[in-house]
């Protein structure tokens, strides 16, 4: 495998939950696994004109399981809208009809995966997952890994795409890892430049042959709880 290390580990700035951008594209993904809604993440509000701070567009998240198997098709349904909007923005990443029901169902099983939803309405997703020796190679049990972060871009808040990085390094933290780990497609530097200002520094470069990927991937990670 050719990881090339870029740089050392550097102590990142704390985490904002809710900046006004979503993420140029859907790209990067203890044993805790319960369930619930978590009601405190992704909080969006404004003020008044009385000066009464005014709740509005509230991120809550909800972890998929099999007693919702609705929840697998909005899953494939957020894939394919974020893959063609990648196509329509000339990204060669994602393509529409790539994940099934069944990779979710996996996943699930395997880690967690979770869905963001404002007022009843799916607005985004990510999977955790506890391992990931494609890219990473093996590793001790110091990190959690993200993949498939994506936003519905029609009706997600402004923000939706960090307060899902905030609720993954919530999970991960929790869990006892110190390390919020993902990968993006090299060639979309926009992407890479989004997940530096969430506070992850870039560590390596994965090429396509080494990791078994379509394309090359740059690695980043982010030290929690700092």
């Amino acid at each position: 495998m050719d990881v090339k290390r870029s740089s050392p580990h550097t102590r990142p700035r704390r985490p904002v939950t809710a900046p006004n951008n979503h993420p140029p594209a859907a790209g990067a993904t203890a044993t805790n696994t319960h369930g619930g809604t978590d009601k405190n993440v992704g909080r969006l509000a404004k003020r008044s004109r009385k000066g009464k701070i005014v709740r509005m567009n509230e991120i809550t998240f909800r972890l998929v399981g099999d007693r919702t198997p609705g929840d697998f098709t909005a899953l494939v349904e957020l894939y394919d809208r974020a893959a063609r909007w990648m196509q329509e923005a000339g990204i060669d990443q994602w393509k529409p009809g790539g994940k099934d029901e069944e990779h979710f169902r996996l996943r699930q099983k395997d880690g967690e995966v979770w869905l963001a939803e404002v007022a009843g309405r799916r607005v985004g997703a990510f999977e955790l997952w506890w391992e990931d020796e494609p890219a990473w190679g093996p590793r001790p049990p110091e990190a959690g890994y993200v993949h498939r972060l994506m936003v519905d871009r029609r009706h997600a808040p402004a923000g939706t795409g960090r307060a899902l990085l905030a609720h993954a390094e919530q999970r991960i933290a929790g869990a006892g890892r110190a390390w919020a780990r993902l990968d993006c497609v090299s060639s979309n530097p926009r992407l890479r430049t989004y997940y530096e200002g969430a506070g992850y520094t870039v560590v390596g470069e994965q090429s396509k042959e080494g990791g078994g990927s379509r394309y090359a991937v740059t690695l980043l990670e982010k030290r929690l709880g700092t």
